[in-house]
């Protein structure tokens, strides 16, 4: 158990130290990749097709405090979650259960429907590649617990898991910082044995590259499917450079737009090729793993034929990061239906060798992931233990009408819930006060695609320093350190990166291979860096 006092943070500096310390951190993040694509000037807010500037990303100067003990628990857990989410993954008659259209989320939430729905077909047909790869993120924050802190999971991605190569940059700032200024000595925290390492680039361009290498060709590329006028692709291009510069692995970039005219399937062997615009080589290019940086949200979607396009995808023999079933696996409905008594147990053991003959039975580690969990249940549920909960108010009988006990104890414990659907990318969840209008105004119909989850109660009082990313609002920025640094009460998540190479019958091919650190202020109830909610961090272990 930690003894440090999170309410000490930031250590004090002078403002001579301070813009010390903002110089360092901003011309090593402008040095190093450490970067973002300004926001566009033009109405309709696109990207020019060839970059010529670029800004730092959003970061902190000094690395958040976090307990040694629960830091390395994160990572321990890490390798069971990635075998759990591939079971799930492989289950079809669950997720059809938990997430489909005709029994489950899918009836109520269009966008995940659809999604389902294109699954179905192309199984009813055949699937042409078995394996599926995950390069997965589970993210966590500390809940200040009345028997001291303890380690608890925000949701667990299975799609798009970003910003792991700017992450590493992050920490690798701080430590530069460190050793270049010892931090001006502020802290005996500060020291180069609480800055751990990060190289979750290596980690994740692992995974890609086990993936190509399953495949099979080894002149094939991987694709990566991307958002048009994506601001954070340097995240991305990192990834990229190391494919190539280690693992001698060309990469594809296309939006769903481009695929819709350059992609194409072999009719008999389901290959799929890309074929660029090109006078010098228009000859087509064979994909061997498809990296999704793009599809986890309804927007990514602008007419019915980018699902048809994102559906011949997924025919295709190239390795799928995530296939449909992974990203499936990771809505929170799935990560509600985990925590319903005996579920976990059933993925985690491997009773009469279901999992295959090498797989490990995961069943000694089921507290410690239940460990991790706050209670969370559907708006639709009346299971036994909600309605309990509404006995235990005293409030089973107020109001009931034809609302279900689930949507009825979220009223009453609204100020210490949220409220999240299936959707990635920030900005989507209700909170608190704000939960009892949304209840009112939500149609019942769409009350299955909800889940309530308690509020983790992270440490009060710790503050941190953010530097922002772009000019202030009042469109200037003359460096100064007043108008670029912001001193404020944080809340710090920790995401622990892992990939996994699986399919049925096969044993787990997995790995944990690196970390984040995003700290917003504590005025924001979001946590996403893209969605321009917080800033890239690190870790100092206390």
């Amino acid at each position: 158990m930690t003894s440090f006092n999170f309410s000490t943070w930031p250590p004090q500096l002078t403002p001579e130290q301070l813009e010390a310390l903002t110089l360092a951190a901003t011309t090593y993040a402008l040095s190093h990749g450490l970067l973002y694509l300004p926001p566009s000037q033009l109405p309709s807010n696109t990207q020019p097709r060839i970059p010529t500037t670029a800004i730092h990303a959003p970061l902190s100067l000094i690395p958040a405090p976090f307990p040694r003990a629960q830091f390395q628990a994160a990572r321990g857990l890490q390798s069971v979650y990635n075998v759990l989410y591939a079971r799930v993954a492989m289950d079809t008659q669950f997720l059809d259960t938990v997430m489909g259209a005709d029994e489950g989320v899918g009836k109520a939430d269009e966008f995940t429907g659809t999604l389902w729905k294109g699954w179905k077909k192309i199984r009813e047909h055949g699937v042409a590649q078995p394996l599926h790869l995950g390069l997965f993120r589970s993210d966590y924050l500390l809940h200040a617990a009345e028997d001291g802190l303890a380690l608890k999971q925000v949701e667990f991605n299975t799609i798009s898991s970003s910003f792991g190569p700017l992450s590493e940059r992050a920490a690798a700032m701080h430590r530069n910082i460190l050793a270049s200024t010892s931090y001006f000595s502020a802290s005996p925290y500060l020291t180069a044995d609480n800055f751990p390492e990060n190289s979750t680039t290596s980690g994740l361009a692992e995974g890609l590259a086990k993936a190509h290498e399953a495949y099979g060709v080894t002149d094939a590329r991987i694709l990566f499917v991307v958002q048009p006028n994506e601001r954070n692709v340097f995240d991305q291009r990192w990834l990229e450079y190391e494919l190539l510069e280690r693992h001698q692995i060309h990469v594809v970039r296309q939006t769903l737009a481009d695929l819709a005219i350059s992609a194409s399937l072999d009719p008999s062997t389901h290959a799929l090729t890309i074929t660029l615009p090109s006078t010098t080589n228009p000859s087509p290019y064979e994909v061997s793993t498809i990296y999704f940086r793009a599809s986890y949200t309804p927007s990514d979607f602008l007419a019915p034929s980018y699902y048809d396009t994102r559906f011949l995808l997924e025919r295709s023999r190239a390795i799928k990061c995530p296939s449909l079933p992974l990203q499936l696996a990771g809505g929170k409905k799935v990560q509600e239906a985990l925590t319903r008594p005996g579920v976990l147990e059933r993925f985690l053991s491997n009773e009469s060798r279901k999992w295959g003959i090498r797989a490990l039975d995961l069943t000694a580690h089921a507290t410690n992931i239940r460990a991790t969990w706050m209670g969370m249940w559907a708006l639709d549920s009346e299971d036994v233990d909600v309605v309990a909960a509404l006995d235990h108010l005293q409030a089973s009988g107020q109001g009931q009408g034809n609302v279900p006990p689930g949507t009825r104890l979220a009223h009453l414990r609204a100020p210490s819930l949220v409220l999240k659907p299936q959707r990635e990318g920030g900005g989507n969840n209700v909170y608190r006060e704000a939960i009892p209008a949304f209840l009112d105004a939500l149609p019942a119909e769409e009350r299955e695609a909800w889940i309530a989850m308690e509020m983790i109660e992270t440490p009060r009082g710790v503050s941190g320093y953010l530097v922002r990313a772009s000019p202030s609002r009042s469109g200037t920025d003359d460096g100064s350190t007043e108008k670029k640094v912001v001193r404020t009460e944080v809340i710090s998540e920790l995401g622990i990166f892992g990939y996994a190479l699986f399919g049925k019958g096969e044993e787990v091919v997995e790995r944990e291979v690196g970390w984040l650190v995003r700290t917003k202020g504590t005025e924001s109830n979001e946590g996403g860096v893209a969605a321009g909610f917080s800033v890239l961090d690190s870790v100092v272990l206390v």
